[in-house]
């Protein structure tokens, strides 16, 4: 029986072929696509668990192709590869929204790994995470339907994003740091530097601040993480 639904974007033929023999080989059922387009056109039709992109690809690179999915409000597990090794790089694809990324050249059995990963964290974050409605202050906050409002107004979030809310949230007013919120918010062992935080709170801030120009519930505490202000604070 398979595992999952993973759709494979490359344009290196070679590359997808083997990467669809080794996710195949691992129980999972896979759809493949050469460029970014097709990528798009297939998330939509065939409705994959996860999705493995490269970046540099033709019609729709990977980081265009992330940052239209989210756009869309598709929230499936999304790895990005690329032979741009660099930090740059990898904090636009994050700050697009992509939940990890591989350099390559790479073995597949570390692809499939981080893909294993981020599909039992989704799981094991859908049964714990809370299935009624928070509203703390003007947010709120539907887990069920993964929907976050502000005063009102529906914005968009990655499932990290949301997630995210919902740690800062459930205490008001106590200090999370980087480490803990990470852990919370991913609870995997991928490689990922504590400071994408920033990024996280970063998207998310300028989100809120589109609905609400004064908004400054999310607090910066030098030197030790971030806090959501308590009511009244």
């Amino acid at each position: 029986m398979s595992l999952a639904r993973i759709l494979l974007i490359d344009d290196d033929e070679a590359l997808l072929d083997a990467l669809a023999l080794a996710f195949e080989d691992a129980g999972h059922t896979v759809h493949t696509a050469r460029d970014g387009r097709g990528g798009l056109d297939a998330v939509t039709a065939w409705k994959p668990d996860a999705v493995v992109s490269d970046v540099n690809m033709p019609r729709l690179d990977g980081f265009a192709l992330c940052r239209q999915l989210r756009a869309s409000g598709h929230l499936l597990p999304l790895v990005l590869l690329t032979a741009r090794d660099n930090e740059i790089d990898e904090a636009l694809g994050l700050d697009l929204g992509a939940d990890d990324y591989v350099s390559k050249p790479f073995s597949p059995r570390v692809l499939l790994a981080r893909i294993g990963a981020l599909l039992r964290r989704d799981v094991l974050r859908r049964e714990a995470e809370p299935t009624t409605r928070r509203t703390v202050g003007r947010l709120d906050l539907d887990p069920e339907r993964l929907e976050a409002r502000y005063a009102g107004t529906l914005f968009a979030t990655t499932v990290t994003e949301f997630r995210l809310l919902v740690a800062l949230t459930a205490r008001p007013g106590v200090v999370r740091t980087r480490e803990s919120l990470l852990e919370e918010v991913r609870g995997d062992d991928s490689v990922v530097v504590v400071r994408i935080v920033d990024t996280y709170v970063r998207r998310l801030r300028r989100a809120l601040e589109a609905i609400d120009a004064e908004f400054d519930a999310i607090e910066t505490v030098i030197g030790a993480g971030y806090r959501w202000k308590a009511p009244g604070a």
